[in-house]
């Protein structure tokens, strides 16, 4: 799900690719989930992914081999998952 802190967050890191960006992540959510993933997911890709395309592209991957590791190495896999993407993205 690419909700507005998302956006903001691949708009300052993509700028004119912001938009590419988030169809290649809604497209990835849909072959996984088939539907919009929660936001800590879309997040997780996000934070791995730090403005790189190339690391973009191995989030997916990750993800589209076992979300939950995903979330593990964007640190997401605990309770205070909230406060981190708080921290990261700001209040939504």
């Amino acid at each position: 799900m690419i909700t507005s802190r998302i956006s903001a967050k691949l708009e300052g890191q993509y700028g004119a690719e912001a938009s590419s960006v988030s169809s290649l992540l809604e497209e990835a959510e849909g072959r996984v989930f088939h539907e919009a993933a929660e936001e800590k997911i879309t997040a997780a890709v996000v934070i791995l992914a730090d403005g790189s395309v190339d690391k973009l592209l191995g989030a997916i991957e990750l993800m589209e081999t076992d979300w939950r590791d995903l979330l593990i190495a964007a640190e997401l896999a605990h309770a205070d998952w909230p406060s981190r993407l708080d921290d990261i993205f700001g209040t939504s």
